[in-house]
């Protein structure tokens, strides 16, 4: 639908690759590692470079916006037609700890190109995904004659994602005004695989809670005692033991209520994908899959809620035997959730389910840590068909269709903006996101820009 001619944004591309990738460098070089105290200079250093560039490229709105954690950044360049549709572009610009004794092949903060790739901390996640962006839309301005983008283009770019975004439902409950949009664009996932592209649909949400269980006082004889008061470690294994059934579902009661069930369309693009289930073994260094009856693996991952127990103990755990009834016992579980679940109403179903498993005599405490919310994207949404026909000119190739296993902020602002969120992202498995030798394939960072150069009218003209 965009009327971008392709070989006047893939020349004006090439023509401006190297000062885009110096500039790419230069970002990655300061270590914004927002887990570590001692580099929070570093993350407002990150935060002002990419505020500067961001003033070069042509926003002419550029703000930090402070945090009680660190700061993030916001830019809007709205477009001189008023009836344009507004585009929220979401990243991070803080980055994982990383050291060189780590295993790195050089220093991760002093990035390097080798046969194609840059490689550097944050050269996947998330500087190259949310840098690529600038050169987009000049190249978007270049092809098009505009003098501002087609769409109200904002972007707002946090800087403790890789701290788990502690601040970042409030930040943007704060500045919804600011923040309004019709589609929320986020730059900071992958593609299937380097000749494969494709789109992320959707993330599933996570709830996760500590369990507490509590029986005596202390430690006591299980000869003098055991039999005749309750354990509170044999409590953890059966709450355990209860939490699925025999077809692997969850067996709380209410757990799937609301779940958006997976269409047939849905079920045949996931098969669709050229998926080797003895290499995902491998990756996933297991020995077997297991998982709810009557779906894949694929549909496990990305489109079903799980639970998960993450640690039991409690008693003795040293070397030989101590005949105990122990005093106390812990378990951690973890709820991945998806479309049409509600975190709130999973925990209230999860806490009566454990009242309903503790007896009498043992003292219980459960603690949920903070939510995240599932996020969908229906097929169907113009706005994400638009996404399809702007990766797939840039690619050259028909875009297939993932979802993400894991969870995300993306999620809130979708909650606190009331907007569909779509996911644009080159970064492929091998980029290794918080591992040594993390680094982005170049050839694709720069179809990301391509991407976007094509995105912003196409956007314009579909949400019309």
């Amino acid at each position: 639908m965009s009327d971008t001619p392709d070989s006047v944004v893939r020349t004006y591309i090439e023509s401006h690759r190297a000062a885009f990738l110096d500039d790419l460098a230069d970002w990655l070089r300061i270590p914004s590692v927002s887990a570590q105290p001692d580099h929070a200079p570093d993350v407002r250093r990150s935060a002002d470079w990419l505020a500067a560039k961001l003033r070069e490229t042509g926003f002419p709105v550029t703000e930090i916006w402070e945090t009680p954690g660190a700061p993030a950044v916001f830019a809007d360049w709205p477009s001189d037609d008023p009836a344009a549709p507004t585009v929220l572009v979401y990243g991070h610009h803080d980055v994982q700890p990383a050291a060189r004794e780590d295993g790195w092949s050089s220093d991760p903060f002093e990035p390097v190109v080798r046969n194609g790739r840059m490689y550097g901390r944050g050269a996947a996640d998330d500087k190259g995904q949310v840098f690529f962006h600038t050169l987009g839309v000049r190249a978007h301005l270049a092809a098009t004659g505009r003098t501002t983008p087609a769409v109200h283009l904002k972007l707002l770019v946090e800087g403790e994602e890789e701290s788990g975004s502690p601040h970042f439902r409030a930040l943007a409950e704060d500045r919804a005004a600011r923040l309004a949009a019709d589609v929320v664009i986020v730059s900071d996932t992958g593609m299937w695989a380097e000749d494969t592209p494709t789109v992320c649909t959707g993330m599933r949400g996570l709830a996760d809670c500590e369990i507490e269980l509590y029986g005596p006082d202390q430690d006591i004889h299980s000869g003098s005692f055991g039999g005749a008061v309750p354990n509170p470690a044999t409590v953890a294994a059966r709450i355990v033991a209860s939490l699925h059934d025999e077809d692997e579902r969850v067996a709380v009661p209410g757990f799937y209520d609301g779940v958006t069930p997976l269409t047939d369309e849905e079920r045949a693009l996931f098969a669709a994908l050229p998926f080797d289930e003895e290499r995902w073994l491998r990756t996933a260094k297991s020995h077997g899959t297991l998982g709810e009856a009557g779906h894949s693996t694929l549909e496990r991952i990305w489109a079903r809620p799980t639970a998960e127990v993450n640690g039991i103990g409690g008693g003795y755990q040293g070397p030989g035997g101590k005949t105990i009834v122990p005093s106390s016992a812990q378990v951690k579980l973890s709820f991945r959730l998806v479309a049409g679940q509600d975190p709130d109403r999973i925990e209230r179903a999860v806490r009566e389910w454990i009242e309903a498993h503790v007896p009498n005599g043992v003292r219980h405490k459960v603690t949920f840590g903070a939510a995240t919310r599932p996020c969908l994207t229906p097929l169907g949404h113009p706005a994400l068909q638009s996404l399809v026909r702007s990766m797939g000119r840039a690619f050259e190739r028909t875009v297939l269709f993932t979802r993400e296993g894991g969870s995300g902020p993306a999620a809130d602002l979708q909650d606190v903006l009331g907007a569909p969120v779509l996911f644009l992202g080159i970064s492929v498995p091998s980029d290794g996101w918080h591992a040594p030798d993390e680094k982005v394939e170049l050839d694709l960072l720069l179809k990301g820009v391509e991407t976007t150069a094509y995105l912003w009218g196409d956007l314009a003209a579909a949400l019309r």
